[in-house]
């Protein structure tokens, strides 16, 4: 049974048909906010990362996909205050509609490479070198 301390989210590498990745910025008045990180969140009690995955692409993009789309990819772990975030990445290639940042303050198209120039949140950057190997 996972730690009271541990916060599991789920999050998408969404790549489109150039091969890039959607990013969302985090807004002001949220932790971490103004840094661009992949779209998802912690899963309900109960909830598998998947179904997590699905209800949080709804919530923040307004976009839908069925699990069968949704590939793990990676993980991180990595100190966060008194408690431990486990991140669980999913790369997901097809999607119903057209991402929003209903819940971000913008969103970007970037590939890999750019990537590493933005600011990210320490948990999603040992991530970019394993989507560059998978994409």
């Amino acid at each position: 049974m996972p730690s009271e301390s541990n916060l599991i989210v789920a999050a998408a590498a969404l790549v489109d048909a150039d091969g890039r990745l959607l990013v969302q910025r985090r807004p002001a008045g949220k932790a971490l906010a103004g840094l661009w990180e992949f779209p998802g969140g912690k899963l309900e009690p109960g909830e598998r990362p998947e179904q997590a995955l699905r209800r949080e692409l709804r919530e923040e993009l307004g976009i839908e996909t069925d699990e069968t789309c949704l590939a793990p990819a990676a993980f991180a772990s990595h100190p966060l205050g008194d408690r431990h975030l486990i991140l669980l990445l999913f790369a997901c290639r097809k999607w119903r509609g057209i991402p929003e940042p209903l819940e971000a303050e913008a969103l970007r198209w970037a590939r890999v490479a750019e990537l590493y120039s933005l600011p990210m949140p320490d948990a999603d950057r040992p991530l970019l070198g394993l989507l560059d190997e998978l994409l």
